[in-house]
Formats: C-alpha cells, sequence, structure tokens
C-alpha cells in the first residue's frame, strides 16, 4: 500500500484503449517515482480511481503485479465519476490510492487445473490472474477459460482471448445468449458450458467473477459436480466508498467486501451470497 491510506496519490493516464462501446482500459502511472518502485499489488485488489473535483470508485487492478510501473484498470462508464473520467485524455492527472482487499488463491493454485469462469465485464477481475499463470505456465496444471456475456458486442479483451487460446495448455470457451450471424462460438449461458468442459474435481480450483446470479448458478453447478465449495473463489462487487471497513457500505453479513473481499473463498461466504439483495 502507498503511503496514507486516505490519500490519492497523482497518477498519469498513459493510455487509454477501447475495449467495447461505454468501456475502456486506462493505463496509469504514478507521477512520483518513488511511489512507482515502492507499489505492489495481488491480483484480485483494487485501487480507489479518484476524477479531481468529481469523487472516486473502486477499480480492479488488471495488470501483472509483476509489472507495476503501468497499472491498467477496465472501466465501464456508468455514473458521474466515469463519465468525467471518460472526458478524460492522456497526459491527465488523476489520484490513486490502494491496493485494497483480498486477492486470488494463485499460490494454493500451483499444481492444480485452474478453472476461470467469468461473466460480462466480470472478466476483468481475472485478467491479471490468466496473464500471471500464462507467464508462469510451469506452475501450474491446465487453465481453462469459461466467459459468458449477452452479445457478441458485449465481448471484452478479443485479443486477449485469442492469445490466450494460443497458450499452452489453455482452453478457451466463450458464449452468448443472443449471437449474431457472425458468432461462431457457442449460445447458452456460462453454465451449459460445463458439458463440454472436463473437470477433476479433486485437482481443480475455480476463480469466479461476474453477475451474481451468473455465480450463484455456477456456484451449485460445481457443487452438483463434485467441486467441494473450498475449492471454489467469486470476487464479490459492492458500493465501496472509502475501502478501508470504515463507511460500512460494502457490508455483507459479518464481512466487509473493501477488506475481507473483493475475493472470498464460496465455503466463508455462501450463506449471505445465496440471500438475494443483500
Amino acid at each position: 500500500m502507498v503511503n496514507d491510506p486516505f490519500l490519492p496519490h497523482p497518477a498519469e493516464i498513459a493510455e487509454v484503449r477501447r475495449e467495447t462501446p461505454g468501456v475502456y482500459t486506462y493505463r496509469l502511472r504514478f507521477r512520483d517515482e518513488a511511489l512507482r518502485r515502492g507499489y505492489r499489488f495481488l491480483p484480485g485488489q483494487f485501487n480507489m480511481v479518484y476524477v479531481f473535483g468529481v469523487g472516486e470508485v473502486a477499480i480492479s487492478i488488471v495488470s501483472d503485479p509483476d509489472d507495476p510501473e503501468l497499472l491498467d484498470h477496465t472501466i465501464r462508464i456508468v455514473g458521474n465519476v466515469t463519465g468525467a473520467l471518460e472526458r478524460l485524455k492522456e497526459g491527465d492527472t488523476i489520484g490513486l490510492r490502494g491496493p485494497y482487499g483480498s486477492a486470488w488463491p494463485l499460490k494454493e493454485a500451483e499444481g492444480k487445473e485452474v478453472i476461470v469462469v467469468t461473466g460480462g465485464l466480470g472478466c476483468a477481475p481475472v485478467v491479471s490472474v490468466i496473464n500471471y499463470i500464462a507467464q508462469r505456465r510451469e506452475r501450474y496444471g491446465k487453465l481453462k477459460i469459461l466467459h459468458g456475456v449477452k452479445t457478441p458486442k458485449d465481448l471484452l479483451y478479443r485479443e486477449r482471448f485469442r492469445a490466450w487460446e494460443r497458450h499452452p495448455n489453455t482452453e478457451v470457451y466463450l458464449t452468448v445468449d443472443h449471437p449474431d450471424k457472425a458468432w461462431k462460438y457457442n449460445v447458452g449461458v456460462v453454465t451449459n458450458l460445463f458439458d463440454q468442459v472436463e473437470i477433476d474435481p479433486r485437482h481443480s480450483i475455480v476463480m469466479m467473477c461476474g453477475p451474481e446470479i451468473m455465480m450463484r448458478a455456477t456456484a451449485r453447478s460445481l457443487l452438483s459436480r463434485g467441486v467441494a465449495a473450498d475449492r471454489i473463489y467469486v470476487s464479490l462487487e459492492r458500493n465501496m466508498k472509502c475501502a478501508i471497513a470504515f463507511c460500512g457500505h460494502c457490508q455483507i453479513g459479518p464481512t466487509f467486501v473493501c477488506r475481507e473481499g473483493p475475493v472470498y473463498r464460496y465455503d466463508r461466504i455462501q450463506p449471505w451470497f445465496e440471500m438475494r439483495e443483500i
């Protein structure tokens, strides 16, 4: 973490990449060289991205943790803060504070098959996981990436999916609810993909992110296939205002998503996660 947890530090917008309409990846660089050298994060953690004079939002870090020079954040333009961010350009300055939250269990996953299940923009929090494993391929078993979206135009990271598909010992499965004429992959909800994917419950670990209705259905499907709840991890999204478990906006059951989450082992969050609207 960088110094004062309440204080956003100036960061330059080094590059903006348009992923789909209304979704951009911002590559950010701390203005202070000492901060760049000292900043470290783990895959799954997030930063608070601050637009001066407007406010801040919690955004997952999607870059490789061993390359902290540029910090990538994929952002959907949906409100006042992200709307103000969209009006900025390369070279402008915003604020960053973090990193915050828990991380994906990459150490525990070594030697196991890793199944990544995502939906919609939910693939953003696991991009760093996929890239991490791709760069350290010898440490892990098969990597199986399952991703579902509503329509083909909602598919983020098209080039990355193509690149991941070419990695050794890696399988990529894509599906949409409503295909167009050019769509050549699967059709239907992401849980339908389990009929095509071989899962060894004893030697697999699952990392999942996306709409909660999708994650609940996917968790039930995995449990029915013999995957233990302590081998399933989910990343939750809540209204995180302070990021230090002070304001209470992100509380779910007895936990605060900004502190104990956003990544939870499923058996530890299941009773509250199964309650809708909590």
